[in-house]
């Protein structure tokens, strides 16, 4: 059985539980609860509520394992390794430090910060990537302006906020963008491509980065310290490992030209119908092949998170089975009868509440890709009961997960830049007044993109 093939025949709306539903309710229940309280590991967990649906015979053994050889992991795999291969390079440290260099001005640096680690979007899989290679970025500046500790400060906090904000941007951006992909192309046969998922995502993603780095600038920083001129030596990034001047390298050049030519391929899919799979493996081979890539494949292989993809996989399998047995009908009965009506009121009423669960679902649920393995199965199979879109409603709340800044712990990035023997960052109080200032911003922000920014690049809120 396929992995779409599970949404076949899936139970109707209604109030009644069949013995199927409130097994994978009680199963996909203990898990959140584990991944809440309990010290176990989240992929165990998933894997744990991932085996017991087989052993219930709510999932079959080949559809559990399925999802682990699916598309959008291979697609990972391949991504990761191009990945390596931009790092060891030394492109990304280049090209960062190229950026940093031309500021002038505190606004000048975070606003030149923000532009650069929005195109890493692009090349750098999951987040928690992306921050790995933006600490030592981070470290360099902080030895040069340890005389300004207040824009160290507001550098520690832009650097997190612009990759959370900014992995919106593309459908490699978070795991949680592939699992939201497959299940709503799964359980409504629309597919989100890696263009149109670019094309939807940028814009927001340009404005909510620019907008949360401004807002750490004027947070954390008086007139004074904005207004005072800084300059950035070449010498400051000599830590790093790589060389940042000069010419750039023929492995760079390389690298460089195998991440255009996969991220050409994937947003031009409608054309040549090569599956990005695919093409992401085919960059892999060349981004790993002797004489001509910047790393070995063995090497790169052990530079990806295993445990990321076991986990995607079995929260992609929780997700079908809320789906398949009917529990995600009855969950989203329970939490959205009340506004089972259609018309533009009961729409956005559902945009705001369903936008509001998932902006602040990180309190709970830390994983982003366990929060939309919860809440997609469930707003998808409520959108076209009160007149919304399933795939607008599912990108909004998968955008919104992304707005996970509150607490060191509600992700690897902001965790990676909070203060620590070895890292000058913040504390925890500094990411609640952030996070008290954005939540607001960012809720309006996604409601608006919406209502009114998104139905004009093709995704309307109503249903048709």
């Amino acid at each position: 059985m396929t992995v779409a093939g599970v949404f076949v025949g899936r139970a109707g709306w209604s109030g009644e539980l069949s013995a199927d539903a409130v097994v994978t309710l009680l199963v996909f229940l203990f898990a959140v609860w584990a991944w809440i309280f309990s010290p176990l590991d989240d992929t165990y967990v998933a894997l744990g509520g991932g085996a017991a649906l087989v052993v219930f015979g709510i999932l079959d053994a080949n559809t559990f394992a399925g999802t682990l050889g699916s598309g959008v992991i291979w697609l990972l795999i391949g991504a990761f390794v191009i990945a390596a291969a931009v790092t060891a390079s030394g492109l990304s440290a280049r090209l960062s430090a190229r950026v940093v260099r031309r500021a002038r001005t505190p606004r000048q640096l975070v606003h030149l910060i923000t532009a650069a680690l929005l195109l890493t979007t692009f090349a750098i899989p999951a987040t928690s990537g992306r921050a790995a290679l933006a600490l030592p970025i981070f470290l360099a500046l902080a030895a040069v302006l340890r005389d300004r500790p207040r824009l160290v400060l507001c550098l520690a906090l832009v650097f997190p906020l612009v990759i959370l904000f900014s992995a919106v941007g593309s459908l490699l951006g978070a795991g949680a963008h592939l699992i939201t992909a497959e299940i709503v192309s799964a359980a409504t046969g629309t597919t989100i491509g890696f263009l149109h998922w670019a094309v939807l995502g940028v814009p927001l993603a340009i404005v909510w980065s620019h907008l949360a780095a401004e807002a750490a600038l004027w947070t954390m920083t008086d007139h004074d310290e904005r207004a005072r001129r800084l300059c950035v030596p070449a010498s400051a990034f000599e830590s790093t490992g790589a060389p940042t001047s000069g010419p750039l390298t023929v492995a760079q050049r390389r690298v460089l030209i195998i991440l255009g030519v996969v991220v050409a391929l994937w947003c031009s899919e409608p054309w040549h119908g090569i599956d990005p799979a695919i093409v992401a493996v085919l960059g892999a081979l060349a981004a790993s092949a002797p004489a001509v890539g910047a790393t070995t494949l063995g090497a790169a292989l052990k530079t990806i998170p295993w445990t990321l993809l076991l986990f995607m996989a079995a929260t992609l399998a929780l997700g079908m089975a809320l789906d398949s047995s009917g529990a995600a009908e009855w969950l989203a009965d329970q939490a959205f009868g009340s506004i089972a009506e259609t018309g533009p009121r009961a729409a956005m009423v559902f945009v705001v509440v369903s936008a509001t669960v998932s902006l602040l679902a990180h309190l709970v649920v830390q994983s982003r890709s366990a929060r939309s393995a919860v809440l997609i199965p469930i707003i998808v199979v409520t959108a076209p009961v009160v007149g919304v879109n399933p795939v607008a409603a599912a990108f909004l709340s998968t955008a919104a997960a992304g707005f996970c800044i509150t607490l060191t712990s509600s992700a690897k990035p902001v965790a990676m830049f909070a203060v620590s023997a070895d890292v000058p960052g913040y504390q925890p109080r500094h990411l609640l007044r952030m996070s008290a200032f954005l939540a607001p911003v960012s809720l309006a922000l996604l409601i608006v993109f919406a209502c009114w920014v998104w139905p004009h690049l093709g995704l309307p809120l109503l249903s048709s």
